[in-house]
């Protein structure tokens, strides 16, 4: 059973205890509705929002793009993604991604789902977008080099978790999810 709102535990203080060019920390005393009290930390970004795309050229097959992640200094496979710039709507942000990381612009995107990146210690939220009726269209984007585009089918999901490179959670959740939805509206289709 879900708790209700009443049993948040109260902030009692909160302060930032660290600040990079890209992300502040910020430490909470909690109070819980049990009276425990405790000292949590998270990790503030950017407040615009993020967008994730997956993005498919024709309806079997999906764009993953292959870039160095410093977490892992290794190079990942994964979705397009980038923060959402002031001013801009989540449409417009995720198809000026999709043309700077992938060198295709979509005639048709559309809101999939909202996923959180480790809610326990981080407030990021990414909007997954839906891209379909690509062009080519390319834009300069910030990346320090050129990202390679790789086209994969969207059926073929457990091959790519088989792969060492292919481990993004939010990419991995947001390709089922996409998957999932078009495989209920091709059986709503053929049902006509």
């Amino acid at each position: 059973m879900g708790h209700s709102s009443h049993d948040k535990p109260r902030i009692l203080a909160q302060r930032e205890v660290a600040r990079s060019r890209l992300f502040a920390i910020e430490e909470l005393e909690l109070r819980f509705s049990n009276g425990a009290e405790r000292t949590f930390e998270r990790l503030m970004g950017s407040d615009h929002g993020a967008v994730m795309i997956v993005a498919m050229p024709d309806p079997e097959h999906v764009l993953l793009i292959r870039e160095y992640a410093a977490g892992f200094d290794d190079y990942v496979l994964t979705l397009p993604k980038g923060l959402v710039d002031p001013g801009e709507d989540i449409v417009g942000a995720a198809n000026r991604e999709l043309m700077e990381e992938c060198g295709f612009g979509a005639h048709n995107i559309e809101p999939l789902v909202e996923l959180s990146l480790a809610p326990n210690y981080m407030r990021h939220r990414m909007q997954v977008m839906l891209a379909s009726e690509l062009y080519e269209q390319r834009l300069p984007g910030d990346e320090p080099e050129s990202l390679i585009v790789e086209t994969h089918a969207i059926d073929d999901l457990p091959a790519l978790l088989a792969r060492n490179d292919f481990h993004e959670a939010r990419a991995i959740a947001a390709l089922y999810i996409a998957r999932d939805k078009l495989r209920d509206e091709y059986q709503r289709l053929s049902l006509w």
